[in-house]
């Protein structure tokens, strides 16, 4: 008999649901947000530290949802993580979270260095409203790079290009003109949404090149 897969997928919205297709990325929310039954509890996150990684790191093996360990995520793309408010893992990505933190701290003024801490906090204001909710903000869509998510109908949808794609569990479908829409509610955080502007090179899921 099939097993059912279990709930560990993040949405663009930050939600966690449960769906058959792989993700291209693994991450964590800080801590365990599971049972020994491997049920999501009512918890969504165990600390401000919240990452995106590689799906294997020198060799390692880890049973999924084990008994007292942190909760395993995946993503569609990397792209999906940023929406949900991950940021790259300092361990498994060491050169993608340099560049990162370059880039934040060249957006501020900051030393690079340094505000690693200062980084989780920002994010967690941006991506949270209270313990669960999902915090958007509105701006015109002509100014969003590639990689973004803005949500639409409540869909998520992403930015490629001049087009939008609506985000599915298994990859992009339905694009729209970009040009047909005004101004709109963002999902992915203000902070990475900069990111996205000053030249991080985010992976997309290859379902929305046009």
């Amino acid at each position: 008999m099939r097993k059912s897969p279990l709930q560990n997928r993040v949405t663009p919205h930050g939600e966690i649901i449960a769906t058959p297709h792989r993700g291209a990325w693994m991450g964590n929310r800080g801590g365990r947000l599971h049972d020994d039954s491997k049920q999501l509890t009512a918890r969504r996150w165990a600390s401000k530290h919240w990452i995106c990684c590689l799906l294997s790191f020198r060799g390692r093996q880890r049973q999924i949802m084990a008994p007292n360990r942190y909760t395993e995520l995946f993503f569609l793309d990397e792209a999906t993580g940023f929406a949900a408010g991950h940021r790259p893992c300092a361990e498994c990505r060491r050169s993608d979270f340099n560049r990162f933190i370059q880039l934040w701290a060249g957006i501020r003024g900051l030393d690079c260095r340094a505000y690693v801490r200062d980084i989780d906090d920002q994010l967690h204001l941006e991506r949270l409203s209270g313990r669960k909710n999902k915090r958007t903000h509105e701006t015109s869509v002509q100014g969003l790079p590639d990689g973004c998510f803005i949500r639409f109908e409540n869909q998520p949808m992403l930015i490629r290009g001049d087009a939008v794609l609506a985000w599915t569990p298994g990859g992009y479908a339905d694009p729209l003109s970009k040009r047909s829409l005004d101004q709109v509610e963002v999902l992915t955080p203000p902070s990475l949404v900069q990111i996205l502007q000053a030249g991080y090179d985010i992976q997309i899921d290859a379902s929305a090149d046009l």
